[in-house]
């Protein structure tokens, strides 16, 4: 992802199945892209089919390109903690493996900052029943996703998975997060 606007933020976040992340972030409000993709891994350039085996050790990640100033990071970060369960280490629901990993890559010293403040508040709520094993790293190589991956749910809306796994996620952060829904979703 090229950010060329000196205005706008990175953020990239994987919390399994990259359709669904990607299919929420889209429908918010200052983001201006998320695109699909891998990071955390060895291997250069992987395929889908490698990341899918495990042993690349990347996770499906999105990498969203976000006016600042329009919603924030802790904004971003509040959505990812509702539409995934940050308390299973490498799986989420039926997708099992490291690819399927909770994790933050952040970009700044300031997003590091406000994603281990998040993860406290969390645990000092205790809005789980498990701890929060969400890992915090600094950005590695983020490499996009095949073109077949980009706009899934968009593009398939009727597909099984997309109808059960990623439309209830949707769904879930449309009906707590109705302020920061695009106007062009709405």
């Amino acid at each position: 992802m090229n950010k060329k606007d000196p205005d706008l933020e990175r953020a990239t976040l994987g919390g399994g199945c990259f359709w669904c992340l990607e299919a929420v972030y889209q429908q918010i409000t200052g983001v201006k892209s998320v695109v699909s993709g891998y990071a955390g891994g060895a291997r250069p350039n992987p395929s889908y089919e490698a990341v899918c085996t495990g042993v690349t050790g990347h996770a499906e990640i999105v990498d969203i390109l976000f006016d600042p100033q329009v919603v924030s990071f802790r904004d971003l970060l509040e959505i990812f903690f509702v539409i995934h369960d940050p308390t299973t280490l490498n799986y989420q629901g039926n997708d099992h493996g490291t690819q399927y990993r909770s994790v933050i890559f952040t970009h700044s010293q300031t997003q590091s900052k406000i994603a281990h403040e998040v993860v406290k508040e969390l645990e000092d709520a205790k809005i789980y029943s498990n701890p929060v094993v969400t890992q915090i790293d600094s950005a590695p190589i983020i490499y996009p996703a095949e073109d077949y991956h980009q706009n899934y749910f968009q593009q398939h809306p009727n597909q099984g998975y997309c109808m059960a796994v990623v439309a209830p996620k949707l769904a879930k952060f449309r009906a707590k997060f109705k302020s920061l829904i695009s106007p062009q979703y709405s």
